[in-house]
């Protein structure tokens, strides 16, 4: 059968391209708005009266004297301090997801070529852990935190990000590695290398892109986490999703709402980078798993 037997009817490529522009408009609106209205004065933004103020910028003409206004970007950055929130958060995700990644490679390398009936129920104990909403596991971290006076620092919310995560990122490094052939270790210690050299110069180059995949979904659990972040830190100390949700409990004092937009989208375009920088090693390691070695 030619290619062109194969092609699809036109009618059909039409339906397709059209359902998948109208996916990516549906999907794409919401941020859009989001950005847009950041520019506006809350009374345009959520008026009451009609939804097309939100365009036209009336009231923010009359109170700023233009058709846009970046007094939501400097009232959250500025009056707020959201930069804080984006440096605790920087700091939070980049520990989470060294010390995440680094348990989980040597583990998940481990229990690959374990020949143990151990591995297995060791992953079986980390599914059932990472089952529990992470909420519940907090609990536990209570008394202790209390009692050692660590209660509202970065370092402590790292511990139990890292906990709730470690049984996620074990799991998907340790099936990356059991698709690598056993061959590549005994090929490498045959040429003189000992286990953990075939591990760094061999293993590794080829599981890159899974080690990629899951660090992102490490650090997208850090960055959006709401409840544990909430829970354990201070409002003075707080992240970027908690400081969004502090704006958003004092509406009744004006500008706070247009400070949370303006910081919606400050936390949500740095992820839109991060995606498109990474899609390659993304969408390699999310099929790394489709085919054996």
């Amino acid at each position: 059968m030619t290619l062109k037997a194969r092609a699809l009817p036109g009618s059909l490529r039409f339906l397709l391209l059209a359902f998948l522009v109208l996916w990516v408009i549906l999907a794409a609106f919401p941020f859009l708005w989001t950005l847009w209205g950041s520019f506006k004065v809350e009374g345009d933004f959520f008026s009451k009266a009609s939804w097309s103020l939100a365009l036209t910028g009336e009231l923010t003409q009359v109170e700023t004297g233009g058709s846009f206004t970046g007094e939501g970007y400097e009232g959250a950055w500025i009056q707020e301090e959201f930069w804080r929130s984006v440096l605790n958060t920087t700091i939070v995700c980049f520990c989470v997801v060294t010390i995440s990644l680094t348990l989980s490679t040597l583990g998940g390398y481990a229990l690959s070529r374990s020949t143990y009936n151990y591995a297995f129920w060791f992953l079986i104990i980390a599914l059932m852990f990472r089952a529990m909403p992470p909420i519940t596991l907090v609990s536990g971290y209570l008394l202790p935190f209390y009692e050692w006076n660590l209660w509202g620092r970065l370092s402590t919310t790292i511990v139990v990000l890292v906990a709730i995560n470690q049984p996620f990122s074990l799991w998907m490094l340790t099936s990356f590695f059991r698709n690598i052939p056993k061959d590549l270790d005994e090929s490498a210690m045959v040429d003189g290398c000992n286990r953990f050299q075939a591990f760094r110069h061999v293993i590794i180059p080829v599981m890159w892109p899974g080690v990629i995949t899951t660090g992102l979904f490490s650090f997208l659990l850090a960055y959006n986490d709401f409840a544990v972040t909430a829970m354990l830190l201070e409002k003075d100390n707080q992240t970027m999703i908690p400081k969004i949700a502090s704006f958003l409990g004092t509406t009744q004092t004006k500008g706070n709402v247009m400070f949370a937009v303006a910081a919606v989208i400050s936390a949500t375009a740095p992820l839109f980078v991060l995606i498109l920088f990474f899609q390659r090693q993304i969408v390699s390691g999310l099929t790394a798993g489709a085919v054996k070695g």
